[in-house]
């Protein structure tokens, strides 16, 4: 199959997907370093001088966003925005040539990129009667389910409010360990779990291609994308520009991830003339990716949370897992690492649980019995490791 027909065999469903966007109610954007800073050469007209010109917003660009959201949310949907930029905004300020690579300075530039940034945000929402919201959050504030419903109230009472929250990774105290990453995982997470009908990552790309069109003058746009098939997955190239994180690898990442909560995703250039109302419009533009069957909400946090530790089980173990039965400590064999009861665990490499034992009690429980187990049973809970509504398999 020719390259042509292969983009050719993934059209079919994409006029009805297309069209399912109009509907869409909550709508997650993300905007990437290389969308929201000024193009070599450019002048704006709305700059404040020396700081505007140091730090590289395209404050035109930042308008023309705002006044389209405006739009968005006088017609009645939820816009929340996950901006990257505020590293590169930093390094600019301080006439770094080059993104840093180091922890420490990348933190120093991010605490001054931060506040840069979202001035211009407001600024640029308020000239439309809009309010923004600015929420600075690392991986921890997903992992730990109390902090992540606490989050989620919040952006739910902002969004009632009509209030644009406007999300980005706290680089100046984040870790490898607490990281995303990178703002395309960030998007996904925040409209996986906040339940949003449509993710926009606008980026300098204008879609997903069959081959690097920066190498391969034959590669050829893909309009629709119904499957994360391998053959797509390969077609994605490497890192992005000089001063962003993310290449397509990492936004295909982020697509499994929203496809996963029933999120579609489109992913087109950010520089196109109003390319957020055109894709809400049903406009074919960028690449779009349908939607998988949607997890709930319990098991998408438990899938797209950081495993605390590991289980080892037996085959019969995995076999009743995936049957839809409960995992007895009977079937568990090992167990890796240190963690406590509702930790988020991988089982077996395929799976992960919210377990009801510690790793102590486990440790003492494996092998027995469900009723010579402890775990929560001293206190009158479960006798289970974990129930089915607690296990998501990652290979389903």
């Amino acid at each position: 199959m020719g390259r042509a027909d292969a983009a050719a065999s993934m059209a079919p469903g994409m006029a009805e997907a297309r069209t399912a966007l109009m509907a869409a109610k909550r709508v997650v954007i993300k905007i990437g370093t290389n969308t929201i800073t000024r193009q070599k050469g450019a002048t704006s007209r709305l700059s404040d001088g020396p700081a505007d010109e140091r730090s590289g917003i395209d404050v035109e660009y930042l308008h023309r966003v705002a006044a389209e959201i405006a739009d968005i949310v006088r017609a009645g949907r939820q816009v929340i925005l996950v901006t990257s930029g505020a590293v590169g905004m930093g390094a600019r300020e301080l006439g770094l040539a080059r993104k840093p690579k180091d922890m420490r300075t990348k933190q120093a530039c991010a605490a001054i990129g931060q506040p840069l940034l979202m001035d211009e945000y407001r600024r640029a929402f308020g000239v439309f009667g809009l309010t923004a919201a600015q929420l600075l959050v690392t991986r921890d504030a997903w992992d730990n389910r109390s902090a992540y419903l606490n989050l989620r109230s919040t952006v739910e009472a902002l969004l009632e409010r009509r209030v644009v929250p406007v999300f980005n990774e706290n680089d100046s105290v984040s870790t490898a360990e607490i990281a995303f990453g990178d703002n395309d995982q960030l998007s996904a997470y925040i409209a996986s779990k906040i339940d949003a009908e449509l993710l926009v990552i606008l980026s300098d790309v204008d879609a997903l291609y069959d081959a690097d069109p920066r190498t391969d003058p034959a590669a050829r746009p893909i309009p629709y994308v119904r499957e994360l098939a391998p053959e797509i997955i390969a077609s994605a190239g490497g890192k992005g520009t000089e001063f962003s994180t993310g290449g397509m690898r990492t936004k295909l990442l982020a697509v499994g991830i929203a496809r996963d909560a029933g999120c579609r995703v489109v992913i087109a250039h950010g520089r196109a003339p109003q390319a957020i109302s055109r894709i809400l419009s049903g406009e074919t533009i960028g690449t779009l990716f349908d939607a998988a069957s949607g997890l709930k909400n319990r098991q998408r946090w438990i899938k797209n949370t950081k495993a605390q530790g590991s289980i080892q089980v037996d085959e019969g173990a995995l076999a009743a897992m995936r049957a839809n039965n409960s995992l007895l400590p009977r079937g568990v064999v090992g167990i890796t690492g240190s963690f406590e009861r509702g930790a988020v665990v991988l089982v077996n490499d395929v799976a992960k649980v919210l377990t009801s034992f510690s790793s102590v009690e486990l440790e003492e429980a494996r092998g027995k019995r469900s009723s010579e187990a402890g775990g929560r049973s001293s206190g009158g809970g479960s006798r289970v490791v974990a129930r089915p509504d607690d296990v998501v398999f990652l290979d389903e």
